[in-house]
């Protein structure tokens, strides 16, 4: 036991640090760490992370005297800026550069045929797949034309996908804007318009749906400039295709324009180099494990390689094409499918290859200790004990792509009333581990495109809500349903009459006797009353009984003299005017 002079013994802590962690820097047991955050209001899981602010108050709250641990960078650590600035380098060289087919991103408002002109490409269908007809992961594929290949990167054109869309411009060379001839220019497609100008992609236009009767492709071309999209027949740089994605009508002309645009742009890279790609999409298989979709951006991944991706690492232990065929490489703009990391992947992350599987996780760790943006703690009450309405949520989805348009869409719903909290996220089936945390929590866990184990269903029965879904926007809806009716009613007030008193009949202690004639509007039996003296309210009650010539009546109209009994917290005089008025619940909205 530590005597009162005795000194803290002193812990340097990096600047995140999961839960886990700081359990072993300060020698105590998970369960204590634990306990000590749920004092300061604090929700947090064994594998969570909490920033040094946070851990330093638990520790000292522990006996501990903290200082920031000096960190060092992660030695060759890729980021997604770094890898753009060499894949310029790399172009401004020259040097050992090979053609490589050119990355097409298909964006447009939702419903407005890109995933079907993906099928007619790839004469394959996908919508019918997709819950709703709606593309809800990013897909990539390739195509072959005049023995030429081309990448497709597909997004979903809903709007809760803005993030996955931005994604998908940020690792194109060409964009594939669509949009519907009977529709024109949507939200999500004046949205697309200025990720475009934005990002300074070559532009091909696919107004989609031309034989449809109601198609009008000239108002679509008039849409388009009024928002800057120019066309070549226009005095513009942009090239435009009239299509029709479900009769396949001038597909083949729309894939010329993309190697036309290709052949100009004249798209390479370094194939002989160690690979570097980005994570697309990521999911956790239950027989194969974690499973991640990726785009080789320049060099080669081959399989036996140690690679590393943020915090995660591993060895490529297989490597699939976009149609599940094994490959024992791949090159620039070969979307691959990689098994072998030893966690999921997060979307974005920069694959890239390393010296040695320890190498691999010593890299991931400090990349680790340095990531601090994945911290999903969350307060269990208000600042200062303010009322706070909260819904607190576990939520699993299919893939990561998924779980962050989820999360994206979410943060901004709530008020300043109803707000939600989410205590834990992740990737694959909804387990006995999330159970728990819903249990502790008093939280709902919400899946989407994933299933409770049997284990997890079990676990879960009369103790903790598990609903699941498949389209997104039917989530959303329900999530805000529910923030909804934590809401408090709206209370409408509704103004009905004045009675001005010119007699006062009986003072009892709970209630009063008082005539009068309505001077305004009407008096109603059951109302609520507020008291004016002069020009002040003085008081409120409640009329329990309206008389007129000595007969109950359900109201009385201007001009007309009558008898209220009052019950109320005012004694009522002789030249006060009581405000007849009546108020009504309203459910209110976010």
């Amino acid at each position: 036991m530590e005597t009162e002079n005795a000194p803290l013994q002193s812990v340097a802590l990096p600047a995140s640090v999961t839960v886990k962690k700081l359990s072993e820097l300060l020698h105590l047991p998970v369960a204590s760490i634990i306990t000590e955050l749920m004092k300061n209001g604090i929700l947090a899981t064994i594998n969570e992370e909490i920033d040094f602010e946070t851990a330093s108050v638990i520790a000292s709250d522990l006996g501990f005297e903290t200082k920031p641990a000096e960190e060092e960078i992660a030695e060759g650590q890729m980021t997604l800026e770094g890898l753009n600035s060499l894949i310029l380098e790399e172009k401004g060289s020259g040097k050992n550069l090979s053609p490589r087919p050119p990355v097409v991103t298909i964006l447009g408002h939702v419903d407005h045929g890109k995933t079907t002109l993906l099928d007619t490409i790839r004469k394959a269908s996908v919508a019918a797949g997709e819950a709703g007809g709606i593309t809800q992961h990013i897909s990539a594929y390739q195509v072959k034309k005049h023995k030429e290949l081309i990448t497709f990167v597909d997004t979903p054109g809903h709007e809760a996908f803005s993030a996955m869309r931005k994604r998908g411009l940020s690792i194109a060379d060409i964009a594939i804007l669509v949009v519907a001839a009977d529709d024109g220019v949507r939200p999500q497609t004046k949205e697309v318009i200025e990720y475009l100008k934005e990002h300074k992609l070559p532009v091909i236009v696919a107004i989609n749906k031309i034989d449809k009767p109601d198609a009008k492709p000239e108002r679509v071309k008039q849409e388009l400039a009024e928002h800057g999209i120019l066309f070549e027949d226009w005095g513009g740089d942009t090239m435009c295709t009239e299509i029709s994605a479900k009769n396949n009508i001038n597909i083949d002309k729309l894939l010329d324009n993309i190697l036309l645009i290709a052949e100009v742009e004249d798209f390479r890279a370094d194939n002989k180099r160690d690979g570097f790609a980005i994570i697309l999409e990521s999911h956790l298989d239950p027989q194969k494990g974690p499973v991640a979709t990726a785009l080789v951006r320049t060099g080669t991944l081959k399989v036996g390689q140690d690679i590393i991706a943020s915090t995660t690492f591993g060895r490529i232990r297989r490597i699939e094409d976009f149609a599940g065929r094994s490959l024992e490489q791949a090159g620039p703009s070969v979307p691959a499918t990689i098994y072998g990391f030893n966690d999921t992947p997060a979307v974005n992350d920069v694959v890239q290859v390393v010296g040695g599987k320890s190498l691999a996780r010593m890299r991931s760790k400090e990349a680790l200790l340095k990531d601090t943006t994945k911290t999903k703690t969350a307060k269990i009450q208000g600042e200062e004990g303010e009322e706070i309405k909260k819904l607190t949520l576990v939520l699993k989805a299919d893939v990561q792509g998924s779980l962050e348009a989820i999360e994206q869409i979410l943060s901004e719903v709530g008020s300043d009333e109803a707000t939600l909290s989410i205590v834990s996220s992740g990737v694959g089936s909804i387990t006995e581990s999330d159970v728990r945390i819903a249990s502790s929590a008093n939280a709902l866990i919400v899946g989407f495109n994933t299933e409770p184990t049997p284990v997890a269903k079990r676990l879960a029965e009369g103790k903790v809500d598990i609903v699941t879904y498949n389209i997104i926007y039917k989530l959303v809806e329900d999530i805000k349903e529910k923030l909804t009716d934590l809401l408090p009613p709206e209370i409408v007030r509704t103004d009905s009459g004045r009675l001005s008193v010119l007699a006062v009949f009986k003072t009892g202690k709970h209630d009063m006797i008082v005539g009068g004639r309505v001077s305004e509007g009407k008096m109603l039996r059951g109302s609520l009353i507020e008291v004016k003296r002069e020009d002040e309210i003085v008081g409120n009650g409640r009329m329990t009984n309206l008389q007129q010539n000595k007969q109950n009546a359900d109201e009385v109209g201007q001009g007309n003299e009558c008898g209220v009994v009052f019950e109320g917290n005012v004694k009522i005089q002789v030249g006060d005017t009581l405000l007849c008025y009546k108020e009504e619940e309203k459910r209110r909205t976010l």
